[in-house]
């Protein structure tokens, strides 16, 4: 028992250390949040003496933020919609279909996931940039971009959650005279569920923070997304650390709750699952 409750505070006191550190970069933001830029340079670990709170006032109107904060939406919306559609769509075929084509097709796929995008930076550079395509470069262009380097790992994830589904449900809407489409449609998407979740978080929060696919995409200032527009806050020669701070804070909300509102979607199909 002494040991048990030895290894139970071990547990406890580095699970503590690791919430300090993950913890302490979001506390920095928000501390320097409502400060003046001297006082972010020479004090940033102080608390703030007379907080500032038109830095967000101010954050909001240098950066646009509305306008970014739409453009993130849409095209975080429609790309993690799109990946959850073909994903879903491709994984389903590949599970049930046993040829060599679909197995090949799979493997693909596996392999593409180790491949980063700073290796396929240039060449994209270099087929859409300086061979006069005309390719409209936009926030929508960008959803295109995103669905065909995420199809890879969710196909993975969603491929691996239908293996697990009996075949006999098939075969039953089959009898019942649905379609290959319908019985997708009516019987297997409504039991990924937690899959389906953690899909939408996956690729929401990479698709959210992502800053350098957006920044080779989009030019003009209207299309730009949350991200892009923070770097206004940084010259040549010099950066307003308070302003950026506040933006930081403006830019991250969004995206912390829609993770906290899907984790509990998670936890909730998970359980029901057991309880099953």
């Amino acid at each position: 028992m002494k040991r048990t409750r030895r290894i139970r505070r071990v547990f406890y006191a580095v699970a503590l250390v690791l919430a300090a550190l993950y913890a302490f970069p979001f506390a920095l933001v928000i501390l320097n949040s409502v400060k003046a830029r001297r006082d972010v340079a020479n004090h940033p670990l102080a608390l703030p003496t007379s907080p500032l709170w038109s830095n967000f006032t101010r954050a909001i109107q240098k950066m646009e933020f509305w306008q970014a904060l739409g453009n993130s939406l849409i095209v975080t919306v429609l790309s993690v919609s799109a990946i959850i559609i073909t994903s879903s769509l491709l994984a389903y075929y590949l599970s049930r279909s046993k040829s060599k084509f679909s197995m090949m097709t799979f493997l693909v796929l596996v392999a593409s996931m180790v491949v980063p995008f700073q290796a396929l930076m240039i060449p994209f550079v270099g087929l859409f940039g300086q061979n006069g395509l005309d390719f409209p470069f936009n926030k929508f262009s960008v959803v295109f971009f995103y669905v065909g380097f995420g199809v890879a790992l969710s196909t993975f994830l969603y491929h691996g959650f239908i293996s697990n589904i009996p075949v006999s449900l098939d075969e039953a809407a089959a009898i019942d005279g649905a379609s290959a489409f319908g019985t997708f449609r009516r019987v297997i998407f409504p039991l990924l569920g937690p899959v389906t979740a953690t899909v939408a978080i996956i690729n929401a929060l990479w698709i959210w923070n992502d800053f350098l696919l957006p920044s080779i995409v989009l030019v003009e200032n209207d299309q730009k997304t949350v991200p892009l527009r923070t770097f206004v806050f940084f010259g040549k020669y010099t950066s307003d650390y308070g302003l950026a701070m506040a933006g930081l804070l403006l830019s991250i909300v969004p995206i912390v709750v829609f993770y906290f509102l899907m984790q509990r979607r998670i936890i909730a199909g998970i359980s029901a699952g057991a309880v099953k």
